[in-house]
């Protein structure tokens, strides 16, 4: 199930909601959970059972972990458990795929492999669950006793399947108690029509224009910076868009989770943008994986290897092709050149809004490895980037009507000059707030009349 679609809208939601407002408080998890795991398992039931898996491993090995002493090899033992169980669920399910077609490629054979379906979600939960355990062993935070509660910790259908990913110490006292009120409701209910308005009127307007270019055989110069310019106020604008709606979510429901995007569009270098896009993933990958590799502790040299190696693994994160392991090292890249230079980009020197601009167009450049279906795809959109294959034309065509085009300029002027989501909720001015309201009910119209485009953040 998704947030924008009507059965969730106009069935779920209503009936989630008023079912939670009288459930009795020590049951409000019980019914969140038996609500999550009907959002999840909607259209593929059998998902569940996978979730179901992975909550359970992690839940008993916290718990044994809890009844060890500091200091025991058992305890390790479990956290590598907890580890591999996960890692394992994420490798048959995204990269078996990958490791055949290559093995196929190589080799000239055909395996006659039938490709595993990708679990929608299972990124985000597998990694989120995973923190509890390693924060467990570490001592951050207590095991809890209740399987209902570790459980909806784990599914709560606001921010299950794209993010953000919440840690069990940041929110482990609201998901034992939390307070509702009407102004939390009401605060919820107008950062989900911010994300709501972000994703049906901005990201789903560009949506046809980047895949027009992404898909042409041979995109030219204009054609090709049209596409990967529209891509990216796409992602931005799906992905934050979600964001929003989760946050939302969470407030009607008396949970803060953090921000995931901090208008990052407007940074002054990648190593900025890195810190305000997709916050609670770079956090992750932060804590989990660079600062246990060594982070910065050993040495120019192992601090480079470090960077890169996190966001190597990072772009494997995001999917299971080859683009986006160079995607993620183009990012690395880009870390370690700055971090060379002093922490500084190497365009510093520019006034500042040339560096952002700069920023931007390098980070941009790298929407190029993220969209390519493989390899020789790279070739076919470098070629036109870099003007190898003429000027090309400018995607004008009666699948892009008016509107997609008076989006884009709009789309750019709000990423670069406007505040975020953030922002407005915390002046939470009336006027703003009508004014999205009123935008959220002419979404609501276009969702109903055009035909769905799923959440980029879903294929991962």
């Amino acid at each position: 199930m998704v947030f924008t679609s009507f059965a969730f809208l106009f069935l779920f939601l209503p009936l989630f909601l008023a079912g939670y407002s009288i459930v009795p408080a020590g049951l409000r998890n019980l019914w969140l959970l038996s609500a999550s795991v009907v959002f999840y398992g909607w259209e593929r039931p059998s998902w569940v059972l996978i979730m179901v898996a992975s909550t359970l491993v992690d839940y008993a090995v916290a718990r044994l972990m809890g009844a060890k002493e500091d200091g025991r090899p058992g305890r390790k033992l479990l956290l590598v458990t907890s580890i591999l169980a996960n890692m394992g669920l994420l490798a048959w399910f995204k990269y078996a795929n990958l490791l055949v077609h290559t093995a196929e490629t190589w080799s000239g054979a055909d395996l006659a492999w039938h490709d595993i379906a990708l679990p929608v979600g299972i990124s985000f939960y597998t990694f989120q669950s995973m923190s509890y355990t390693i924060d467990v062993y570490r001592g951050d935070v207590k095991p809890t006793r209740s399987l209902v509660d570790f459980a909806c910790y784990v599914s709560m259908f606001p921010q299950l399947v794209a993010g953000p990913i919440v840690r069990y110490r940041d929110v482990h006292d609201q998901v034992v108690r939390r307070s509702h009120s009407v102004g939390l409701l009401g605060a919820g209910a107008s950062c989900f029509m911010i994300g709501f308005v972000k994703k049906v009127l901005v990201a789903d307007v560009m949506a046809p224009l980047a895949t027009a270019g992404f898909a042409l055989p041979q995109p030219g110069l204009v054609e090709s910076w049209t596409a990967l310019v529209a891509y990216s106020l796409q992602i931005y604008f799906d992905f934050s868009g979600y964001s929003d709606m989760a946050i939302g979510l969470g407030l009607m429901l008396g949970f803060r989770f953090p921000c995931n995007f901090d208008s990052p569009y407007k940074s002054q270098s990648v190593t900025e943008v890195w810190r305000r896009w997709h916050i609670s993933l770079s956090t992750w990958l932060r804590d989990y994986l660079y600062i246990p590799l060594g982070g910065n502790r050993h040495g120019e040299a192992r601090t480079y290897f470090n960077l890169a190696t996190t966001m190597l693994l990072g772009g494997l994160w995001h999917g299971a092709n080859w683009p986006f392991v160079l995607w993620g090292a183009y990012q690395g890249l880009w870390l370690c050149l700055e971090r060379m230079n002093g922490r500084k980009p190497l365009h510093a020197r520019l006034p500042m809004p040339l560096r952002v601009l700069a920023t931007y167009l390098v980070f941009t450049f790298g929407w190029s490895l993220f969209v390519a279906r493989d390899l020789s795809h790279v070739q076919t959109l470098w070629r036109g980037l870099f003007g190898l294959s003429g000027l090309g034309e400018t995607l004008v065509s009666p699948k892009h009507d008016t509107i997609t085009y008076a989006m884009f300029p709009l789309a750019i002027a709000i990423v670069f000059f406007a505040p975020n989501s953030a922002a407005l909720m915390r002046s939470y001015r009336p006027l703003v707030i009508t004014g999205f309201v009123l935008l959220f009910v002419v979404a609501v119209a276009q969702m109903l009349a055009a035909s769905h485009i799923p959440f980029l953040y879903f294929r991962f």
